[in-house]
């Protein structure tokens, strides 16, 4: 194996990490946001909002890889929405110190969609 070979395998494999890590402080900035502006949405420490961003992105992951849907509300329209609603709710059950109730995730997936167009660079994976 050439060293232009392995150099392109380890640079791709760190982008990757980058890419994920990227990805999960972006989602705990849209959460934290989303929760703060949202009435009934509550996350109560900082380690529950990194887990939920974590639970957030793997759901969301998930989703994408066995659907190909987007998850978000403005990528795939009124189902990226409802996803982008199932998502925020069903976290609560993964993630102690995050509650929401089926409203709150509905103004949450409305406000969480317009922070997130705002927040730059491109999130695929």
């Amino acid at each position: 194996m050439s060293d232009d070979q392995t150099n392109t395998r380890t640079s791709n494999g760190t982008s990757t990490i980058w890419q994920i890590v990227g990805r999960l402080i972006a989602a705990a900035v849209v959460l934290a946001i989303t929760a703060f502006f949202t009435p009934g949405f509550q996350i109560s420490n900082f380690w529950s909002l990194i887990i939920a961003a974590v639970v957030l992105t793997v759901l969301d992951y998930l989703i994408v890889k066995f659907t190909g849907l987007q998850a978000s509300p403005f990528g795939k329209g009124f189902v990226g929405f409802v996803l982008s609603v199932i998502i925020l709710y069903v976290t609560q059950y993964f993630v102690a110190g995050y509650s929401i109730s089926w409203l709150s995730a509905i103004i949450g997936a409305l406000i969480y969609g317009v922070i997130d167009y705002f927040i730059p660079g491109e999130q695929e994976m």
